[in-house]
């Protein structure tokens, strides 16, 4: 059975809840181009520097305190923008504020790959990443807007092209580099990927919808009181925790076990590359049903069999707990979709991801540095995947939760918090 309202709570037709009318055909699709073409943006300015961190940090001049800095930037960025995102979109309008969006990740990109000093090239990397941070939070409710009848496709749509803007960022920066002799054109290249999504967004602009109503707005005090958005904040903190550990020492973890540095690097792509068959097919089967508790399931077994291979095992079957473990990061694709199956408009949708992403990105960022304190304390492997089997078993709790059939406006209506209720909360 498909994911939809009830019939007595119809999602508005229009790209707003405030019932505008739908706009046409081939305005939804420039808008769906932009939606594919906004998501290879957000993760660009993460995942470039990865591969030449060398060549950053000596070329600028950098300390190891700034490179650590450079590292931690993501989550903090994602964190304080991401949580300012609902408030910036009811004072500039959905579109105008994803093109305000597109152009930081634009203008970020380009000038920080001319920038002179180590204290320029962090500060436009925070302008860079502050687009990617409002576009993780707009894009999830501009699909409940304009597609509520195809939520699955359009989720399919987004997550697929921010996985692959994640991968070609971070494979195609030392092919780049290579070629021209200079780190500062490779990371300066992604610009353009900016440039290319504005221009659908730019020419919709007078067809979207306007300054949201304050009356109508949802607060993180609001989506704080219920139990449906803690549960959403844990699932998404415990997932990207996880997740960043994997990414972050996968390849160390593999090769302390024995692996050539080639080889562990392959398996690291291999792990991040899996993101891109598990977002085509993930968002249409978890929108076909109601109940989406078989799915975490499924992603904790999956989770637990890699890393018992992993601590047993390490090396004799490295292809395959890899794709077990690739497959329980579907986790990441049910926490974006669950957005908006678990609520019932664009501003529902919009204040569940914003408080979701902004203190869930901020656990994230916890994960790799107490899975580096847990294996220097340790000086071995088992301890720190001790730590992940904790975060899976607590991500597969609040997953069982968070899966069940419930809409975030109708746990708020229960209470008396519906949009233009007290913001006092219960």
């Amino acid at each position: 059975m498909s994911v939809g309202p009830a019939p007595h709570a119809p999602v508005a037709s229009g790209p707003s809840a405030g019932g505008t009318a739908r706009p046409p055909r081939a305005v939804l699709l420039l808008i769906a181009a932009g939606i594919a073409l906004a998501a290879l943006n957000l993760r660009t300015a993460i995942t470039s520097v990865g591969p030449v961190l060398d060549e950053v940090t000596a070329g600028l001049g950098m300390t190891a305190v700034g490179a650590g800095l450079l590292t931690t930037l993501p989550v903090l960025c994602f964190a304080l923008f991401g949580g300012l995102t609902p408030l910036l979109a009811r004072r500039l309008g959905e579109h105008h504020l994803l093109v305000c969006a597109l152009t930081a990740v634009t203008v970020g990109l380009a000038a920080r790959a001319v920038a002179p000093e180590p204290w320029a090239f962090l500060a436009l990397s925070a302008v860079a990443l502050s687009g990617g941070a409002v576009g993780n939070v707009i894009l999830p409710a501009l699909v409940k807007q304009h597609f509520p009848e195809r939520v699955g496709l359009m989720t399919t749509v987004y997550t697929t092209a921010l996985a692959l803007g994640t991968t070609i960022a971070a494979a195609a920066t030392v092919p780049l580099e290579q070629s021209t002799g200079e780190w500062r054109a490779a990371l300066g290249a992604y610009a353009l990927f900016g440039v290319a999504a504005a221009v659908p967004w730019l020419l919709v602009l007078r067809h979207g919808p306007g300054r949201g109503d304050p009356a109508q707005a949802l607060g993180f005090r609001q989506v704080l009181s219920t139990g449906l958005g803690w549960q959403s904040v844990l699932y998404f903190g415990t997932q990207s925790s996880i997740a960043y550990i994997m990414f972050g020492w996968y390849a160390q973890m593999l090769r302390d076990q024995g692996m050539d540095a080639q080889t562990a690097g392959l398996a690291l792509s291999y792990l991040t590359l899996l993101g891109i068959p598990m977002s085509l097919l993930l968002p249409t089967l978890l929108t076909r049903l109601d109940d989406q508790r078989p799915f975490v399931a499924v992603f904790a077994v999956a989770y637990m069999a890699g890393l018992a291979g992993l601590w047993t095992a390490p090396l004799s079957g490295v292809w395959v707990w890899t794709t077990l473990v690739g497959i329980g990061m579907g986790t990441f694709v049910f926490a974006l979709t669950s957005f908006a199956l678990r609520t019932r408009t664009g501003a529902g949708t919009a204040a569940l991801s914003a408080s979701s992403q902004s203190l869930g990105y901020l656990m994230g960022g916890a994960g790799p540095f107490l899975f580096g304190l847990l294996h220097e304390g340790s000086g071995g492997w088992h301890a720190p995947l001790l730590l992940v089997v904790f975060l899976v078993v607590v991500n597969l709790a609040v997953g069982m939760l968070l899966g069940r059939p419930r809409y975030l406006e109708d746990v708020l209506a229960t209470r008396g918090l519906t949009p233009g209720a007290s913001r006092g909360g219960r």
